[in-house]
């Protein structure tokens, strides 16, 4: 757990954790902690049970806001993108009135890279924290977004040059992994919503005008994900399509050089029947006409059929 008070966008170390439970002069606090800090945090800062029991669940927390006294409880999901995988994140935040705990599972890039922002912006007010780490965390997900919008290109590229079976496989996975962001979007949004356009006591009004510009950069990653999705199916048709395709083209070819042997089985077959009287049987170089001429008739046929681009 790190303690920190932070004024003007500038940060101090802080041991004592009873001094957070006194409002500064100037400034607020940021205790960074991890789920195992709740016991010592929870009695002193009057968490409710049903919060602090949000944080400790294993499975992914769906955005929401929880209005308590003295405090607001947000969920959001953090969105990282490594090896063909996503990964959310959940982000518990406790806001108090001179306070703000971000409480995590596990490192969340939002909160590192959060610091040089809020010394830029001289932040001051835990509201304030709250604004510049939720548009990081919508900003990540637009940096996703990119990267899965270039998979789906590749994609689509390899599936229209090479098709593969594997790719089917990379197809209903990528499309899992959209679906699932998809399903967390709507919640999310509603949250950022919530900020937008709710009264709250511990946000200042003028700050909530900001979260207005957060909330449509929300849709615009949700309109994003719901094309991405159409997209998938889009690419699993160009799969079927292309191994049809591919298909098609192979019986083409066996369907030629079935039809270039026909002639060549018929001359053959009538040459091997069991009769004397058969036209050229006893002549000397009688064999090798019949070979210059199936050889001929075999590749006169394979020219015509690659000059109609039937090959």
């Amino acid at each position: 757990m790190k303690i920190r008070h932070v004024k003007n966008g500038i940060f101090t170390a802080v041991e004592n954790i009873e001094e957070t439970l006194v409002q500064p002069a100037e400034g607020f606090y940021w205790i960074d902690a991890d789920v195992e800090d709740l016991a010592v945090l929870q009695p002193l800062f009057g968490m409710h049970d049903l919060a602090v029991e949000d944080c400790m669940q294993e499975e992914e927390q769906r955005p929401k806001i929880e209005i308590y006294e003295p405090h607001y409880f947000i969920v959001i999901n953090s969105i990282r993108f490594d090896d063909e995988e996503i990964f959310l994140r959940a982000l518990n935040i406790f806001l108090g009135r001179h306070y703000i705990i971000t409480v995590t599972k596990q490192k969340i890039n939002e909160l590192r890279t959060l610091k040089p922002i809020l010394w830029e912006q001289e932040v001051c007010r835990p509201d304030q924290f709250l604004y510049y780490l939720v548009d990081l965390v919508v900003d990540s997900y637009f940096s996703v977004g990119d990267r899965i919008d270039n998979r789906i290109e590749t994609l689509e590229e390899d599936i229209l040059m090479h098709t593969k079976k594997s790719h089917l496989n990379e197809i209903i996975g990528l499309r899992g992994e959209i679906l699932w962001v998809k399903k967390v979007l709507g919640p999310q949004r509603e949250v950022i919503f919530t900020l937008n356009k709710k009264e709250l006591k511990l946000i200042d009004d003028q700050l909530q005008k900001y979260f207005s510009d957060v909330y449509e950069n929300a849709l615009k990653i949700a309109e994003s994900f719901e094309t991405y999705r159409d997209l998938m199916g889009n690419l699993r048709e160009a799969y079927q399509s292309s191994l049809s395709s591919r298909a098609n083209e192979i019986m083409r070819v066996f369907t030629a050089i079935t039809t270039i042997f026909m002639p060549l089985t018929f001359l053959t077959g009538i040459y091997g029947m069991n009769f004397d009287d058969i036209p050229g049987l006893h002549y000397r170089l009688g064999a090798y006409i019949l070979l210059a001429f199936m050889l001929m008739l075999g590749f006169g046929m394979f020219y015509i059929f690659r000059k109609k681009e039937w090959l």
